[in-house]
């Protein structure tokens, strides 16, 4: 196969074993120079985490002015205490033994500010009895839920959660939190539409405690796909975090925004099983594996059509096998790259199409060392 002059391609492709997950450096930084292009002020910015689970990559972000950031893990929180996050949102409501090592994390990293979402009475009473009786104090986001019914309290029943807890010791409510990944419309107009419908109750809500208890809140809000329509607010923090290594996925679904593949996987042919089929090394253990077939497409085999997926070997489907050998390198674009990400202990990192050398998936691990 002829791959002259893809951008994708790696001169030094021969060095890697596959299958393999690449991050493309440039790509990455230029993400993150347009994610900060696209919001008026970069202090509204606290990027998610979730997908790259990378101390370099976030490290890059703290570079470029970001301070602020969202996790979903202990491990990922741990991750961006070690690297001196200033402000660190934990986008779970911790229960059981997650309490303890919030407490922990705490403890071990003065120097970052850290909160967790809270939408329960016994939660928040739970977490506040414990920082309390060690002589410590967290702040609390109200997880909202505006329609992604997964987790989080509706607006209307949330002020009552707020009075329940307001001056429980241990505890400082600070902010409000919404997550609206159920808005995948193509559309941005639609996007924005919707969107905008959120916020009446949102704001009212804010806009109520403030005036009641005299306390400011923070609202922060969104994904990547609702990202450009939080921005336009003045008092919304943003947290997307696709947009960083982007994916086949957003890519196609939301063409309206600016940003490129960051991370791709590359595999091998291993056998060539016939006149239109042949396999490559990307099992599930290498691909996320929760979408339908495809799960992945080949920029150097746009034609390639995954029909079979196990764990060790994904089976392709072509025009004619002869084009191809033992051996051949296809660079893959995931469909999803955030659990494609945690499949992988390191990452290649890629500058001007040669490899220069590895990043660590730092929080792909459900423990560091808390």
């Amino acid at each position: 196969m002829n791959t002259d002059n893809k951008w994708f391609t790696i001169e030094n492709v021969e060095t890697i074993d596959s299958p393999a997950l690449i991050f493309y450096k440039d790509h990455i930084a230029e993400n993150i120079r347009q994610l900060k292009k696209r919001i008026p002020h970069v202090g509204r910015l606290r990027p998610h985490v979730k997908t790259n689970k990378s101390a370099d990559i976030c490290a890059m972000m703290i570079a470029e002015g970001i301070a602020k950031f969202k996790c979903a893990t202990i491990a990922e929180a741990e991750m961006l205490g070690a690297i001196n996050a200033p402000d660190v949102l934990l986008a779970y409501q911790p229960v059981g033994p997650k309490i303890k090592r919030l407490l922990e994390l705490v403890r071990k990293y003065p120097g970052t500010k850290f909160s967790c979402l809270v939408d329960s009475v016994e939660s928040g009473k739970e977490i506040a009895s414990q920082f309390h009786s060690n002589g410590q104090s967290i702040n609390l986001f109200i997880d909202l839920n505006v329609g992604m019914n997964r987790t989080g309290i509706t607006p209307e029943k949330s002020i009552a959660l707020f009075e329940e807890l307001h001056s429980v010791a241990g505890i400082t409510i600070i902010g409000l939190h919404m997550y609206d990944g159920h808005i995948t419309d193509a559309d941005i107009d639609l996007r924005r539409q919707r969107c905008t419908a959120e916020y009446e109750k949102v704001f009212s809500l804010r806009d109520l405690i403030e005036r009641k208890y005299h306390r400011d809140l923070t609202i922060v809000g969104g994904g990547s796909p609702t990202f450009s329509v939080h921005a336009e607010q003045n008092d919304v923090e943003c947290s997307p975090g696709t947009f960083v290594l982007w994916d086949w996925s957003y890519k196609h679904s939301y063409p309206d925004e600016p940003y490129e593949y960051g991370a791709l996987v590359i595999a091998r042919v291993i056998s060539i099983t016939g006149a239109t089929t042949m396999t490559i090394d990307l099992g599930h253990k290498s691909v996320a594996a929760e979408n339908p077939l495809p799960r992945v497409y080949f920029l150097n085999a746009p034609e390639a059509t995954p029909i079979g997926h196990s764990e060790e070997h994904m089976v392709l489907k072509v025009a004619d096998t002869k084009k191809y050998k033992i051996g051949d390198v296809l660079y893959g674009v995931p469909v999803h790259i955030c659990p494609t990400v945690a499949l992988y202990e390191h990452a290649t990192v890629v500058h001007d199409r040669r490899i220069i050398t590895e990043w660590n998936i730092t929080a792909r691990n459900k423990r560091i060392t808390i």
